[in-house]
Parts: structure tokens; C-alpha cells; sequence
């Protein structure tokens, strides 16, 4: 199985040879050597380059050897991503893994993929438009409301007062529609006031920090928690807390990034997420596989109209961390974490 990768903005090129294309075709066999594409939509979250790129294409890899993978990311650029899946069809891929930048944008890519006989699978965040082939993620809207109890049931039990800040994901992103539906499940009739709400374009950090340091400026002492909806919206929010000398409050987040939890280590964020990527990347893989063998997918849900794999997310906070994220299914190293500036801590939690 060969990797086609890209950069942001360049074209693509070979990168490496990862197995051995098979000299003869079987026998009678009606399967047959295929490329898909898996396009992914930001540079923001470390995510896409650190884990579920590689681990998508290593289970394509020991599904059909002789497949060749094209990865892009489109770097936030929506129009980028189009032309991405351009080229990608162009190069003779049958199916097309897309995580939007814009779910309503990527219809106009799932129209024209279907239009000429390519599979698409929507990859954590869904299309709601267009309906995709299918769709494997963990459940937006549980994320969301899961974050979101987490952090009510703690203000409730250290007995906090004031409000609460939203810091949601990109406007253009369904995903993040989903999670905030879930944080207003928690949130809403909990008994602490929403203060505000901020939908992040690009889910970008130095955005969320520029808008909660006019929150700490306006909110000045009544602010009791921070429901963010990832990992670096979240960091974002504590960097502002930071910088305004502000006390800081709980701040959620979700994708088990690894300076979050090494924030949660440390005491400055109290949530995240734990949704083994592995999960979904091997899930998707096998989807589109089966999709290039002209199979039928299994589906336990149905999303906007799209047949769906749904898996379920964890909470990670101090009590449980050391189990979740460094237990048989997590990603992350202990020596990664731990470095010097968190050995205490990591101590203090009986991580080693």
C-alpha cells in the first residue's frame, strides 16, 4: 500500500512505498488494486498529522496492500479542499474520506464525487446536505453534552457561583453545531447563567483567546466555568485567564490532544475527551474498503440521512486520566507527557 501525500498547498507527490503491490492479480478474483483519498481540514488541531492520517493508512495497509492512499489537508481553506478532491478523482480514487472545513461547502464535493461513481465517507464531522455514502465519527452531540455535565456536576460539588462562558467550534463546521446542541443540553437548565457564546471561526485558538479576554474584561469575577468545545479553543480560553492575571476557572475541552492533557496534569484544564482515534481511523478504513469492493458497510445509526457508525466518547479529568489515556487503549506515552515541567505533577497523580 502506497501513501500519495501533500502539504497544505503544494501538489502531490510519493512518499514512501509502505508494501509490496502483489506481481499477479488472484485468480478469478474480482478485487483489485484502488486508491482513496483521505482529506482532512485543518492545521489547527495536531490531530490529523500526529494520528489519524498515519493510523488510516496503516489499516488500509493491512487490508489491501496493493491500495495507494492520497492524503491532503486543506489547512481551513474550504475552496482548497475542493480542489483537493479534485485532484484526488482525477487520479483515479474510488473512494473519497472527507473531513469537511465546511460541511455545507463539501456538498458541492460529495455531488460531484457521486456524480461519477465515487464513494464518499464523512469523517467526524457529517454533511448535512448532501447525504455522504456514510459516515463514521463519535457522537457530536454526546461529546458535547458529556463536557458539559462533567463541568456543572463539578461547579455543583466545589459549590462555584457565576456563569458560564461557551466557547463553541467553526460556524461552517456541523460537528461543532452538534457539540454545542449537546454543551446547551448539559448547560442550559443547570442553574448557571450563560454569560456569553462564541462560535470560533476555524476553530481557532488565538481567536478564542482574543474573545475571552474580553469576556474576563466584561465579566470581571463571575465567571465559574468555561464549556469549550476542543482542546485548543479550551487552551485559548486558559491563555487569556493567563495573560489578563485572571483567577482561573474549570475549562472543558475534547480530542485528548497532548498539551491538554498535560493542562490537566497540571491542574489548569479540568476536561477532555477521550476518543481513541484508532477507533474511527480503522473504522473509516474499513468502510471504504468495503466501499471499493463494492460492499455494503454496516451502520448502527442513521445521520442526516446518511448511514452511520457512532461511537461513544469517554471524559477524562484527573480521577481517571492515568487509566483512560495511558490504559491499553490510549495513544499517548507517559514519557511524552511527563517531561520535566510536568514530573511533578504526573507524581502527584501516580503517573510514572
Amino acid at each position: 500500500m502506497r501513501r500519495l501525500a501533500a502539504g497544505a498547498l503544494t501538489g502531490l507527490v510519493v512518499l514512501s512505498a509502505l508494501a509490496a503491490c502483489a506481481e499477479e492479480p488472484d485468480a478469478g478474483g474480482d478485487s483489485g488494486p484502488g486508491t482513496v483519498a483521505f482529506l482532512m481540514p485543518d492545521l489547527a488541531s495536531t490531530r490529523y498529522e500526529e494520528y489519524d492520517a498515519p493510523l488510516f493508512e496503516a489499516r488500509m495497509g493491512e487490508l489491501c496492500a496493493d491500495c495507494d492512499v492520497i492524503y491532503q489537508n486543506a489547512d481551513s481553506d474550504a475552496a482548497l479542499q475542493q480542489q483537493q478532491a479534485n485532484s484526488a478523482m482525477a487520479q483515479g480514487a474510488k473512494v473519497l474520506v472527507l473531513d469537511p472545513v465546511d460541511s455545507t461547502a463539501a456538498a458541492t464535493i460529495v455531488q460531484t464525487a457521486q456524480s461519477q461513481g465515487v464513494k464518499v465517507v464523512a469523517y467526524d464531522r457529517p454533511i448535512p446536505d448532501k447525504p455522504a455514502d456514510f459516515y463514521v465519527s463519535f457522537d457530536n452531540e454526546a461529546i458535547g453534552e458529556a463536557i458539559g455535565q462533567s463541568l456543572v456536576d463539578h461547579l455543583d460539588e466545589s459549590g462555584a457561583e457565576g456563569g458560564l462562558l461557551q466557547v463553541n467550534g467553526s460556524p461552517t463546521d456541523a460537528a461543532a453545531g452538534l457539540i454545542r446542541d449537546g454543551i446547551h443540553n448539559a448547560i442550559d437548565d443547570s442553574g448557571y447563567r450563560l454569560l456569553a457564546e462564541y462560535d470560533t471561526p476555524e476553530w481557532s485558538p488565538e481567536k478564542a483567546q482574543q474573545w475571552v479576554s474580553g469576556q474576563i474584561a466584561q465579566f470581571d469575577g463571575q465567571i465559574a466555568g468555561v464549556v469549550a468545545a476542543n482542546d485548543g479553543t479550551g487552551g485559548g480560553a486558559i491563555a487569556a485567564f493567563k495573560a489578563a492575571d485572571a483567577d482561573l476557572p474549570p475549562v472543558t475541552g475534547n480530542d485528548a490532544e497532548l498539551a491538554a492533557i498535560q493542562r490537566i496534569i497540571a491542574g489548569d484544564q479540568y476536561n477532555t475527551i477521550s476518543k481513541p482515534i484508532k477507533i474511527v481511523a480503522e473504522a473509516a478504513a474499513d468502510v471504504a474498503y468495503k466501499l471499493m469492493q463494492g460492499e455494503e458497510p454496516e451502520a448502527d445509526a442513521t445521520l442526516f440521512d446518511t448511514p452511520s457508525q457512532l461511537f461513544q466518547p469517554t471524559v477524562v479529568t484527573q480521577e481517571n486520566l492515568k487509566d483512560v489515556i495511558f490504559g491499553p487503549e490510549g495513544v499517548l506515552n507517559v514519557e511524552d507527557v511527563c517531561t520535566a515541567e510536568y514530573a511533578e505533577a504526573c507524581a502527584s497523580l501516580d503517573i510514572a
